[in-house]
């Protein structure tokens, strides 16, 4: 952890670890608003805490402010990020701290928006609130590292995942589990971490996968499901399509005929029609800029082999989950290889083992 002997203490640091885990609780859960955490302290107690609701609102600050029992006057607040002091879906937090006469702010880094951005030290500032920044800014800049590509690029941040046996196949005939349980729970933490998953329509055809997140409690922060599928062959038995409606299927098409789309149309999901590159593959970036102005900002590829490459090859992922069995799979029925390994060692700078504790199976993180 990153310390600054002249402006922070040992408990400020404790503070804003704290809020910073507050912040990371709700990673992934706070739709187009970072994720906040914010920590209220009086007489070196801690008073009050709070997060950025689920969807975005309301924020941290608010929600801590509103969760207390006690006269805020004389308290020290820390937040993960710069407060907002402008007004949007809700009033600027720099106002709520000024009302309830909070003495001290602790914020450790600059809010990249533009509206935000280092205005909100000189509004504190000028109602005499003694303000810091830069508290454990090493840790809460690489915690924000998906806001802040969000907002640089209008483009989501890009997590892939792929399944693959001992001797580097990801499907076998007859074969339809490649991982054990425990490399599957952190599978649906994924789709937990994540608002939206795409997939291609040959995977969903071939696996009739539900994409959604099955850990117990958390079923209701499945992410929103995104298929690539041209022609509109989606089989309409699958699961996907008989739970479809338009807040959690998305389908991008080009050539699908009209007795198709008046069929997926009916049943209530969003088509999209898009862009083909050489009449054959999906402008992938075309895709994500729209997925972007549609709320997404951390999609998850949980594709073939194919789709992986085409991401990969384009250099769209900005990290990348490798999960590996302990078992072999056979290659005297019909089988299928995975041969990105070339593209993710090229891609990459730096790998590291995630450790289940439990289960046989090796999980590597790819991170650019």
């Amino acid at each position: 952890m990153s310390t600054k002997k002249d402006k922070f203490n040992k408990k400020d640091n404790q503070y804003m670890y704290l809020a910073l885990r507050l912040a990371s609780a709700r990673q992934g859960l706070t739709g187009k608003n970072p994720s906040v955490g914010c920590v209220i302290v009086k007489n070196d107690e801690i008073i009050s805490i709070g997060q950025t609701g689920y969807n975005g609102i309301p924020h941290a600050e608010y929600n801590a402010i509103k969760n207390s029992n006690e006269n805020l006057k004389g308290s020290k607040m820390y937040v993960t990020l710069e407060p907002c002091n402008h007004y949007g879906q809700t009033p600027p937090c720099t106002n709520e701290i000024i009302k309830n006469k909070i003495s001290e702010v602790l914020y450790s880094i600059n809010d990249i928006d533009k509206n935000v951005k280092g205005k909100s030290f000189k509004i504190l500032k000028s109602k005499n609130i003694n303000v810091k920044k830069g508290l454990l800014k090493k840790d809460v800049s690489n915690f924000y590292t998906p806001y802040f590509f969000n907002r640089r690029n209008m483009i989501p941040y890009i997590t892939g995942k792929i399944a693959i046996s001992k001797n580097n196949l990801i499907y076998s005939k007859g074969t339809k589990k490649i991982t054990d349980i425990y490399s599957d729970k952190w599978t649906h933490f994924l789709r937990y971490k994540n608002d939206s998953l795409m997939i291609s329509y040959k995977t969903l055809n071939k696996d009739n996968p539900k994409l959604n997140c099955r850990l117990k409690g958390l079923d209701k922060f499945s992410p929103k499901r995104i298929i690539l599928d041209n022609n509109l062959e989606m089989k309409t038995s699958s699961y996907i399509f008989r739970t479809a409606t338009k807040d959690n299927t998305i389908i991008f098409y080009k050539n699908a005929d009209k007795i198709k789309i008046s069929i997926f149309k009916k049943k209530g999901v969003q088509l999209i029609k898009s862009n083909l590159i050489k009449d054959k593959y999906f402008d992938l970036k075309l895709i994500l800029k729209k997925l972007y102005n549609l709320g997404c900002r951390n999609l998850l590829i949980e594709g073939g082999n194919d789709l992986s490459n085409s991401f990969l090859k384009n250099k769209l992922f900005n990290q990348f989950y490798l999960f590996k069995s302990s078992k072999n799979l056979s290659k005297l029925v019909t089988y299928k290889d995975f041969n990105c390994f070339k593209n993710l060692s090229q891609n990459y700078k730096t790998k590291s083992k995630i450790n289940t504790k439990l289960g046989k199976d090796s999980i590597t993180l790819y991170k650019r």
